[in-house]
């Protein structure tokens, strides 16, 4: 069994790649001494850069913006509960980020841009198409929702595409991407290519491997960082005739992190050091020494299992080894056992590919894991966050676009770590706090901007406002050449459009300006000096 791991001596091995995981350099690569480590080099090399600088692939971080989302939530309970802070930060992320309110409005944005910046502009010869990459099935079903509603709103003759895996419940029904787009799977790579046709909104799908040329757009509604940035932004790098630059909208991530992901693929990626064998030794030893399972076990268990021996006659063995770790254990040294099998298993599974030895001890140990740990239950964690949604709102929300910039990447090889042999952990401890404290830190994480103070709205609507109204080419068009009802007309038509854009972020005045008429008559009076025969209401 151990010889049969390892790599023939009569055979040659190549691994293709445009991102190499340590795993692949230290198989594949030619291994170089330096300064008392051996590191391993790449056979050869077409980098990133020469493949930009000969067009055979476009630089996807050339025209790279950053998107900021801020927030505001409020408390709507009069108590003020405790939480635990860390899954309630993460639980109020995923709350806004996910609103309705903001899905619509992130999806106006990426649609305005598309129709305005891409479409408008001939991109790909007007053939370009958008991705959009969301966190999961329900943002992205969301996103179909929004893009479908709001293109139909703008008359637009294009549609979207959705796409994710199996079946999901959605407003009460199951859904499937077939009975969403109105064709099957396997149709999806080809409808792209067709009108009306413009969006692909992803839940994981396409973001690999996915080859199309006509990709120019993408809009990022996900967090990536690593060899998970590259690869779904290089999506984009396809080239082909009339196909110049690309561009990226991110919500999500910035441009530091981004620019690190990309930055150990840029030049020839180097193998730091190789995998370290004797870290194999340490983890069995700390395995060993949690007695939660006996040699004589390990030894029984393993004869039977290449015996071909059926489960009913391997399970009491591991039955009994999982008594003692549930027993015997504490919390956090079940966290520490179970992770250190898990390391023992994934190192192991590397090593014994590429070791010149082979150990049976390992190979034994490495069997035994492999059945003892899908046995093993987790820890039990008690979610001290569970609630938090039910007591609070969001009051505002805004997304600002931030300058597009080229993302410069280090004219350098860049250099990865080995796989790591290092494995445990420990349960954390929740820390809780007050509802207002925590709703508090969160907004002024991702909210601190000013909301609601009064020189910043009475510039809103005395600056803002009157010159973006002034500036709408229906109205200048109806101010200059015709009557004044008409011009009136066309004056309220732009001031509803600016307040819906403007808005969005001060969610009272918002409701104010669409459901109070007298409201909107004030605002039309008194921001903008039309007077009618009727009193002003503040």
């Amino acid at each position: 069994m151990m010889e049969a791991k390892k790599l023939l001596p009569n055979a040659s091995y190549f691994a293709f790649t445009a991102t190499p995981k340590n795993k692949t350099l230290e198989i594949f690569g030619e291994p170089h001494p330096e300064g008392g480590k051996t590191r391993h080099h790449p056979f050869h090399s077409y980098t990133m850069k020469q493949a930009i600088q000969e067009g055979f692939i476009l630089d996807v971080l050339a025209y790279y913006t950053p998107v900021g989302s801020y927030y505001k939530l409020i408390k709507t309970v009069e108590s003020d509960p405790e939480f635990d802070t860390k899954r309630a930060r993460k639980k109020l992320r995923r709350y806004v980020e996910s609103h309705d309110h903001a899905i619509r409005l992130k999806a106006e944005i990426m649609v305005d841009h598309f129709h305005e910046q891409v479409l408008a502009l001939n991109k790909v010869g007007g053939q370009a198409r958008a991705m959009v990459v969301t966190s999961g099935i329900e943002r992205a079903i969301q996103y179909y929702h929004a893009f479908r509603d709001y293109l139909a709103e703008r008359k637009s003759p294009y549609r979207p595409i959705v796409a994710f895996s199996g079946e999901h419940e959605y407003g009460g029904a199951k859904v499937t991407e077939a009975s969403l787009n109105g064709f099957p799977s396997s149709r999806i790579a080809d409808e792209i290519q067709n009108d009306p046709y413009r969006f692909l909104i992803c839940a994981d799908k396409f973001q690999t491997g996915y080859d199309e040329p006509l990709l120019h757009t993408m809009y990022v509604d996900k967090i990536l960082s690593g060899i998970k940035a590259v690869q779904t932004m290089s999506r984009l790098n396809r080239a082909r005739p009339r196909k110049h630059d690309t561009f990226v909208l991110d919500f999500m991530n910035d441009a530091d992190t981004i620019q690190d992901a990309f930055a150990d693929y840029y030049r020839t990626t180097i193998l730091a050091e190789e995998t370290d064998p004797n870290k194999l030794h340490d983890l069995k030893g700390a395995l060993d020494g949690c007695q939660v399972y006996s040699q004589e076990q390990i030894d029984e268990l393993v004869a039977l299992y290449l015996r071909g021996a059926d489960r009913d006659r391997l399970d009491p063995i591991l039955d009994a080894c999982v008594a003692v770790y549930n027993e015997q254990l504490n919390e956090d040294s079940q966290v520490d056992f179970k992770g250190k099998a898990k390391s023992f298993i994934r190192t192991y599974g590397f090593l014994a590919a590429i070791l010149p030895y082979t150990n049976a001890g390992w190979e034994k140990l490495s069997i035994f894991l492999n059945l003892l740990v899908g046995k093993l239950p987790a820890p039990v964690e008690e979610d001290l966050s569970r609630g938090i949604l039910d007591t609070i709102d969001m009051d505002s929300y805004r997304v600002e676009k931030q300058a597009t910039m080229r993302i410069q990447l280090a004219d350098a090889d860049a250099s990865i770590e080995p796989v790591p042999t290092s494995g445990g952990g420990f349960k954390p401890e929740p820390e809780l706090d007050r509802l207002s404290n925590i709703l508090k830190t969160f907004n002024d994480q991702f909210g601190n901007i000013l909301w609601s103070d009064e020189d910043r709205v009475r510039k809103l609507i005395t600056e803002d406002i009157p010159n973006r109204v002034a500036a709408d080419a229906a109205y200048k068009n109806a101010k200059q050449n015709s009557d004044k009802q008409n011009a009136r007309i066309e004056h309220d038509k732009a001031l509803a459009r600016v307040m819906t854009a403007v808005l969005r972020d001060d969610t009272e005045l918002f409701k104010q300006f669409m459901d109070n008429e007298s409201f909107r008559r004030w605002m039309t009076d008194t921001v903008f000096g039309i007077t009618y025969d009727r009193p002003n209401v503040p």
